[in-house]
């Protein structure tokens, strides 16, 4: 067969094994390629293409084993691809020839049946963009960050009119190239246009992950910077708005996360952005739903400090509520790990309880709690943290509300 019959074929549109998967030339399976490359599966599926389907939920065994009786070179190749038997690839190298023949190499690349990824000039479209990234993933190998730049461009640009999923998921990949050689302005707009590109498919997930990654890296380039932190912000709520907790609970429990921090570095101090740090505790409690001390306990820990902290200063009507779920979290926090392990941070959180603490009303573990992370600031010689303990300890004082022991 010289070449695929059937173009544009669904490649790169779903994962690994199910993205290599090609659709051969049965009846309605124009139909069907149209919804997949949308990122849609069909309720209806030919009988032909139940294959597809079960590789679809990653029965990959019985997917295998609905193309048993098929003999055609498409279902030979789809075969390979659910079972990469190393004997049976000489004999179908044999057999098949132009496309097939080289997204069959391809994938022998990727099971490591060969060394080097079979060459993309003499295929184009989909078939390209899917042996493109072998060649850039090579390139970094060697550290030939241009070479592998200009691979992946070149499977954007042959596939981003014919199949938008899987041009957005190689810009994906592509941003990640920038951004690890600091190439912060082309890794932003890699992301912008991969984001745009998915909006108009029905891979909610792949958007989800695409606005999370896109507001995690505004958000890490911010460095204060307000434009950057509003399009952060607007990036996490379409994260938000393309998942649920019961769909992506950990990418919902980031985005969230994410979200609180940028709507509290966009909020400053004082009393004219209150509503702002509501909806930032609003979201720190909906991380923790998923992430808690036994499943996530780094990323639990984070937010958990974080939520402890924005209670602490928010300057609500009423704010005795908000304090004492922050002496609380502070507590579980300081609970969770031995001073040891880091002592300056474990200083901190018992200074910011002592302060929760004082503004209680609570003055004798205020005063602990603060001379406590003093005690820990000195023996590690950060003497300006405890300087700022020192003036905390002498207004107690100075009020007539120490409590000597």
């Amino acid at each position: 067969m010289a070449h695929l019959s059937l173009r544009p074929q669904p490649l790169g549109i779903f994962p690994a094994p199910t993205g290599y998967l090609v659709i051969p030339p049965v009846a309605g399976a124009e139909e069907v390629c149209a919804a997949l490359l949308a990122g849609h599966t069909p309720e209806h599926m030919p009988d032909a293409l139940r294959f597809y389907t079960l590789a679809l939920v990653d029965d990959r065994e019985s997917a295998w084993r609905a193309l048993a009786y098929d003999s055609s070179p498409e279902a030979h190749y789809n075969r390979f691809v659910l079972h990469s038997d190393p004997d049976i690839y000489p004999y179908l190298r044999k057999q098949l020839r132009g496309d097939l023949a080289a997204l069959l190499d391809f994938v022998a690349y990727m099971v490591g049946l060969r060394d080097a990824p079979p060459d993309a000039d003499a295929v184009c479209g989909e078939i390209a963009a899917c042996i493109l990234p072998a060649h850039a993933a090579d390139a970094l190998a060697r550290q030939q960050y241009d070479a592998a730049i200009a691979a992946l461009q070149r499977a954007v640009e042959e596939v981003r009119h014919i199949s938008p999923l899987f041009a957005a998921q190689l810009l994906d990949r592509l941003a990640t190239i920038h951004a690890g050689i600091s190439q912060s302005a082309a890794a932003l707009q890699a992301l912008r246009d991969a984001v745009k590109l998915a909006g108009g498919g029905r891979r909610l997930d792949l958007r989800a992950y695409l606005a999370l990654r896109l507001g995690m890296l505004c958000q890490d380039l911010a460095h204060g910077q307000r434009n950057l932190l509003i399009e952060a912000n607007t990036w996490f709520e379409e994260a938000l708005r393309c998942c649920s907790i019961e769909s992506a609970p950990d990418l919902y429990a980031l985005a969230h996360y994410r979200l609180a921090l940028t709507i509290l570095a966009l909020a400053p101090a004082g009393n004219g952005d209150q509503i702002l740090r509501e909806r930032a505790i609003q979201s720190l409690r909906e991380s923790l739903r998923v992430y808690t001390c036994d499943t996530h306990y780094e990323q639990w820990l984070n937010a958990q400090v974080t939520l402890a902290n924005a209670l602490r200063i928010s300057s609500v009507a009423s704010p005795a509520d908000h304090l004492i779920e922050a002496v609380r979290l502070y507590d579980e926090a300081l609970a969770s790990r031995d001073q040891e392990c880091d002592p300056i941070w474990y200083g901190r959180l018992l200074a910011n309880q002592g302060n929760a603490l004082f503004h209680l009303g609570d003055f004798a573990r205020a005063r602990d709690r603060l001379i406590r992370a003093r005690a820990i600031f000195l023996a590690h010689r950060d003497y300006g943290a405890a300087a700022l303990l020192d003036e905390a300890l002498v207004e107690i004082e100075c009020r007539g509300l120490g409590v000597r022991g």
